[in-house]
Parts: structure tokens; C-alpha cells; sequence
């Protein structure tokens, strides 16, 4: 299931660096399901995106920490979905850059909305 969706979805979660040294380090003992676990206990990756956030992170891929480096690896993914949040942001559409933000990835609403809170921020708009 490494569609690009998902493959988004994985790299701008926020997940803590304990967890994701925990998550390696379980998945160097061959211990997954519990990495996989432990990725997901105190973020929002749902159980089909945390097999591929564990693959991405023990092949070298850092997870985020916070929603500013989620935004920055979204930047990078994807700047056309940034592009058009941005514009929704501008005409005052929160609600909506967070539907779309859910519609082109596998986001859950909470990680959505801080994402969009971040850039939001970041841009200066209410």
C-alpha cells in the first residue's frame, strides 16, 4: 500500500523523536508490530499509514516532530495542495483548506487542522 497518498500521509505527521527512535530501534530487533505501536501511540498516524512511516524511517527518511516541519515536508511533497490552502487561507476558508488537506491525503481531522493552524500562522492570516 505505498501509494503516494499514504507515502504523504507518513511524512507530514508529526511523530515524536523518542517514539521514532523506539520505533527503529524495535524494528532492528524485528519487534514491527510494536513499532508500529509505538509510532502510532502518541500521534495521529492511522494503522495503514504507520507500516509505511515505520519502512520510511528505517530506511533513512526522518519523520517530522512538529507541524512547523510537517508544513516544510508537505512544501517539498506537494506545493501545489500548499499553493491552493494558501488561497483558501486568504479568502478566509479555514474549514475548507483542511477538507482539501484531508482530501488529498490520509490526514486525520486533528493533524489537519494543526497543519492548516501552522501555515495559517506562518502566513499571518486569522
Amino acid at each position: 500500500m505505498d501509494n503516494s497518498k499514504t507515502r504523504t500521509t507518513a511524512l507530514i505527521t508529526p511523530v515524536e523523536q523518542e517514539d521514532q527512535d523506539q520505533a527503529k530501534a524495535l524494528a532492528g530487533e524485528g519487534r514491527t508490530a510494536k513499532a508500529i505501536r509505538r509510532l502510532r501511540k502518541n500521534s495521529g498516524l492511522a494503522l495503514h499509514t504507520a507500516p509505511l512511516a515505520l519502512d520510511l524511517l528505517t530506511q533513512g527518511h526522518p519523520l517530522p516532530t512538529t507541524y512547523r516541519q510537517a508544513l516544510e515536508a508537505l512544501r517539498q511533497l506537494d506545493a501545489p495542495l500548499l499553493t491552493e490552502m494558501t488561497d483558501l487561507l486568504h479568502s478566509g476558508d479555514r474549514d475548507s483548506a483542511i477538507k482539501l488537506l484531508r482530501e488529498r491525503t490520509d490526514i486525520d481531522l486533528a493533524g489537519g487542522y494543526h497543519l492548516v493552524t501552522e501555515l495559517s500562522t506562518q502566513l499571518g492570516t486569522p
